[in-house]
């Protein structure tokens, strides 16, 4: 890939001179879409970003937020879609590669991942193939440095053909007094590269992930996906940290895309900077200028320290045996001046570099409706609701997350399979965390669908009893230069930021990742807004389970239900349309309530109620025992069953808890209802006219669908 014309006009026109060669390569890097948001920025200006515990938000590594006067929470989230098509285990393993180091560049210790994967149907052997090495690429990574992958989503649709995505999210735990930012602090301040060599692999990453996937990626690209470490990374994870802590270090920054350009350009924007790139550790003989600033090999680390502190930093670096040189200085100067055998061969004026790039200000187009027709009807309700329960997308996914250690650092409460996770901060407070979206929602209305995911994430949270406090997203889309797919991106970030504010919650960081378009089978992805969001749990004693647990207790609805079926899963299936679930006001209060009654420890079992309806709320519930349920006078058992409604939860309670817990909800106007008792071995369920009876056995037969397909 070359430099745009357009590009090269501007920059020749601030330079006063056409760009060589290497200044080509790193505008064409960090002017790329990937690293500038050249189409997205003014969107994601409009976002809801500040509340009183956002200690740093968007634009640096990761985001940091106040869990007290002496811990801080670092949270960030990262795309690698190309990658992971071109090199499915290389491409995902360096995914969780570079969002850990994106926490560790802040001082803090990362604690847990999180991974949002989405694939193009099963049937097809080459996503089968995709799948199971992105799976087995984040397991193998995470597991080797010990950091656990506690949450996730996985969910197949055909539009992904060709764009498989892959999304991460890394949560680290530091101290405000150990708090390392990405922006350089005083002129005269070395920067010190540590880590692995560089060598050739990764080539342009930045600009790659920038483009579409093309028939020949696989072969043609493969020198633009990054070959991890994992072993040199925890070196990394440890040596970094125990850097930080002391004191010596100003600022410090992962070399992700564009490689040591991005790294140290952004890093020195502030002042400026000047970078000696004989002095950059190599792996291989005969690299180039062009070669050694945009390689974007893995496990490497910028980092500012004063000269009189070098030597305690690169002593550090040697007791863990990682290369490390100090490879340039901070100057006082607004210039990106790159040296190579005592030739100045980039000097670049800094802000033009980091700041400079056009923005895009694509053309818009209006929302596209969606016809309506059913497959559905001459089937009984249990034959819709099994094709519901055994879809992939509403089947346990036991497959994907027992690959992934999520005992390591002790730290894990409730484990992956049981909505969101929860991790322990102390002996009594905790943090609950969740990722997703609703891709098939956001689809038919991306308004109404993006605010379905920030609300469907904030209800998992509260069912385990914590607070939403703030979020991240990883926005995919298609390419932002056709009218339709920059609209639909647009909408997106508009209802993530409308439910952002209903809820009360910041949006502190995230990512952008646009192109994801496949020549190869000429698609183009459904829009996929991801986010990952954490919760704080004042007492994770109160936990309840997410899973019936006793044979008497009341089986309670909360939150109200209406026919929006649109972009739900039974909807996908039978291909009907419809409206999908509208972003109301009132779910705020819904949550904080909930959060509330769940903190009492009356709840003895709780589950959010989200993609497959009621019908897979319930059927993931009965585990180990049935329950019997009366949904009568109310909306058809299609409704009832299917629909996707937001903010609505199944809580079960004693018998005699039911009064006190009712008269909570009721006392702020949340819909709640008794529709039924635990126990037996069937789910039942009765809607007027109409009863659903289905065994334990059939359900975990029905659920186990996609483990079973993975097994064969």
């Amino acid at each position: 890939m070359v430099l745009k014309e357009a590009d090269e006009r501007v920059i020749s026109a601030a330079l006063g001179r056409r760009p060589n060669d290497v200044e080509s390569a790193i505008f064409e890097n960090l002017w790329s879409e990937h690293c500038a948001y050249r189409t997205s920025k003014p969107l994601l200006q409009t976002m809801p970003t500040r509340s009183d515990i956002v200690i740093v938000g968007p634009g640096d590594d990761a985001a940091i937020i106040k869990l007290s006067d002496h811990l801080t929470l670092a949270i960030a989230m990262e795309s690698h879609n190309h990658p992971s098509y071109v090199d499915p285990y290389d491409g995902a393993a360096t995914g969780v590669g570079g969002i850990v180091r994106d926490v560790i560049s802040m001082g803090a210790k990362p604690i847990a991942l999180m991974d949002c994967l989405y694939f193009g149907s099963l049937e097809n052997e080459k996503n089968r193939y995709l799948f199971e090495h992105v799976v087995q690429g984040i397991g193998d990574y995470g597991n080797c440095i010990g950091v656990p992958v506690v949450n996730g989503e996985v969910l197949f649709h055909p539009s992904y053909d060709g764009n498989p995505l892959v999304n991460v999210v890394c949560i680290g735990l530091g101290q405000p007094d150990t708090l390392v930012t990405a922006r350089v602090k005083k002129p005269g301040s070395k920067i010190v590269l540590i880590g692995s060599a560089t060598g050739r692999d990764g080539l342009g990453g930045a600009s790659f992930a920038s483009r579409d996937l093309s028939e020949k990626s696989e072969a043609s690209d493969r020198p633009s996906v990054q070959i991890g470490d994992p072993y040199t990374e925890k070196l990394l994870i440890d040596a970094t940290l125990e850097a930080v802590a002391t004191g010596y270090v100003f600022a410090c920054r992962d070399l992700g895309a564009a490689g040591l350009s991005g790294a140290s350009a952004e890093m020195c924007s502030t002042f400026g900077g000047r970078i000696v790139l004989d002095a950059v550790p190599l792996r291989e003989t005969g690299m180039t200028p062009r070669e050694i600033m945009v390689s974007e090999s893995q496990e490497r680390m910028v980092l500012e320290v004063p000269p009189e502190h070098v030597h305690e930093i690169l002593a550090i670096a040697h007791k863990y045996d990682l290369n490390s040189a100090v490879i340039g200085e901070v100057i006082d100067e607004p210039r990106y001046v790159v040296e190579f055998r005592g030739t100045v061969v980039a000097d670049i004026p800094i802000k033009l570099l980091t700041e400079g790039a056009p923005l895009c200000t694509p053309e818009r187009a209006k929302a596209q409706s969606y016809l309506e027709q059913s497959l559905a009807r001459d089937l009984t309700l249990k034959e819709k609701a099994l094709r519901v329960l055994s879809s992939p997308n509403v089947a346990t996914k036991e497959w994907v997350y027992r690959q992934y250690d999520h005992e390591v650092q002790t730290r894990t409460v409730v484990k992956p399979g049981n909505g969101a996770a929860v991790l322990s901060i102390d002996a009594r407070r905790g943090i609950a965390l969740s990722s997703g979206c609703n891709p098939t929602h956001v689809a038919k209305d991306q308004f109404h669908g993006a605010a379905g995911t920030v609300f469907e994430n904030a209800m998992n949270l509260a069912v385990k009893g914590a607070t939403p406090v703030a979020f991240v997203n990883c926005l995919n889309f298609g390419n932002p230069e056709n009218a339709n797919v920059f609209s639909q991106l647009e909408r997106a970030v508009a209802g993530l930021s409308h439910a952002a504010r209903i809820l009360d919650i910041p949006i502190v960081g995230g990512n952008v990742s646009l192109y994801n378009e496949s020549e190869e089978f000429h698609t183009a992805i459904i829009p996929t807004p991801s986010i990952g969001m954490v919760g704080i749990l004042e007492d994770i004693s109160t936990i309840p389970p997410a899973v019936f647990q006793e044979k008497g207790d009341i089986v309670m609805m909360i939150g109200e239900t209406y026919p929006e079926y649109g972009g739900s899963e039974y909807a996908e299936i039978f291909e009907i349309g419809g409206a999908v679930p509208q972003p109301r006001e009132t779910i705020k209060t819904t949550i904080d309530v909930l959060v509330k009654v769940v903190g009492t420890g009356k709840i003895t079992a709780a589950s959010d109620i989200s993609r497959g309806g009621l019908v897979a709320a319930l059927g993931k519930m009965c585990k180990h025992v049935g329950a019997e349920v009366n949904l009568s006078g109310s909306l058809d058992d299609e409704t009832e069953l299917f629909s996707e409604s937001s903010g609505r939860a199944i809580l079960t309670v004693t018998p005699g808890s039911l009064n006190s817990v009712s008269a909570v909800f009721e006392a702020h106007d949340v819909p709640c209802a008794a529709i039924g008792t635990v126990g037996g071995g069937a789910l039942s369920v009765t809607v007027d006219d109409s009863q659903l009876k289905l065994s334990l056995e059939t359900i975990e037969r029905s659920l186990n669908m996609l483990n079973e397909s993975m097994l064969t």
